[in-house]
């Protein structure tokens, strides 16, 4: 039996960053380890998101799949039940890797 934290793997849409912090918060206070994505490389300004480059979002989604490797499991925050592409390849990649996922909202 391991002393270690569990280690959770956010995933979810950039538009839910509101919703994916608190779950982020929520956890961490029970004493779980938190990865999730860069979010805070995202901003409401379209400019902004505009600076990050196609090669940038190709590297942060190969690095994304690295915090999932890490992780004893998966957390999807899906408001509504939405997956967008890039978090239907997430959860196909964790499931892929046996990781447990479970939803904040029903699929």
């Amino acid at each position: 039996m391991s002393d270690r934290p569990e280690i959770v793997c956010i995933c979810g849409s950039i538009r839910f960053t509101a919703e994916m912090c608190a779950a982020s918060r929520a956890l961490s206070l029970a004493g779980a380890i938190v990865v999730a994505p860069s979010a805070c490389l995202h901003d409401d300004d379209q400019e902004a998101n505009e600076s990050i480059t196609d090669e940038q979002k190709t590297a942060l989604g190969a690095l994304h799949l690295r915090k999932i490797d890490l992780a004893d499991r998966v957390l999807v925050v899906n408001p509504g039940g939405y997956l967008g592409e890039s978090t239907s390849r997430e959860i196909a990649y964790a499931r892929a890797a046996g990781k447990p996922i479970s939803f904040t909202d029903p699929v």
